[in-house]
């Protein structure tokens, strides 16, 4: 694996973990167009997402250092915190134990990614037109029901090209809970469903990866945690004022493409 591709396909997570266009899709899409396939490269896009997403935990490490504080304190807020990350969480650990093995036979499938890209997009479209109004404007005031109907949604997210992201956003805005929460929900989800699926992979993966595979994890890991850090916050400030239309209408744009260029091999 050469360095120029472990750069690419560590700026395409960086660039597409926390917006809702799938950047699991995006990387085995990348992988095939650069004859980067096999079991190396699905270990390999999985543990690189750990970059983005200690870029979370860099960005708002004060809210998760007041969290865990009032948690330890029994503040309501806090409680009400670490509840709702847990319960938005609870549905992909149980359900993607189960369908393990299915999952991993669609993340070599880079036509099973274009259909999703395409579908999630005029989705995205559908939910921004009839989402309810907005009545839940942080992640420690949200409901019980609502935290684990979000994370309901986010199983569909196992499907490659739908987006964790843009599952979890969309069922938030469907619940009534603003598009900015929704962001930073989406946000605080990654961190356990993402160090659960990296452990798992490191784990089964462990006698197989040779050092070079190491380094390119590394490398991969270093470049999504920067770009990561970067798009977090223009994501947040850009849907707070225009939504999320312009990430469906990519999301079908290269889906569409992607699908054209699948079907004329």
């Amino acid at each position: 694996m050469s360095l120029s591709i472990i750069l690419l396909l560590g700026l395409v997570e960086g660039l597409t973990e926390f917006i809702p266009v799938s950047s699991t899709g995006h990387l085995i899409l990348a992988g095939a167009l650069l004859g980067f396939q096999g079991g190396a490269s699905a270990t390999f896009d999985i543990v690189i997402q750990l970059g983005a997403i200690l870029a979370v935990v860099v960005v708002y490490w004060r809210r998760f250092l007041d969290a865990g504080l009032g948690l330890i304190r029994g503040e309501a807020q806090g409680v009400a915190f670490v509840r709702n990350v847990a319960l938005g969480f609870l549905p992909v650990l149980v359900i993607g134990a189960i369908a393990y093995p299915l999952i991993k036979a669609m993340l070599e499938s880079p036509l099973v990614v274009a259909i999703a890209l395409i579908v999630g997009g005029f989705a995205i479209l559908f939910i921004e037109r009839v989402a309810v109004r907005h009545t839940v404007h942080s992640v420690e005031a949200m409901s019980w029901r609502t935290a684990i109907g979000v994370g309901l949604v986010q199983c569909l997210s196992m499907i490659p090209g739908i987006s964790r992201s843009g599952a979890t956003i969309m069922g938030a805005l469907s619940m009534g809970v603003d598009r900015k929460t929704a962001a930073e929900y989406s946000f605080f989800l990654a961190i356990p469903v993402m160090l659960a699926a990296s452990a798992k992979e490191l784990w089964e993966q462990r006698h197989a990866l040779a050092g070079s595979q190491w380094n390119a994890i590394g490398i991969g890991f270093v470049v999504s945690f920067v770009v990561a850090l970067v798009v977090i916050r223009w994501f947040v400030a850009l849907v707070s004022r225009h939504g999320f239309a312009p990430f469906a209408w990519y999301r079908i744009a290269v889906g569409s493409i992607a699908l054209v260029a699948l079907l004329a091999r």
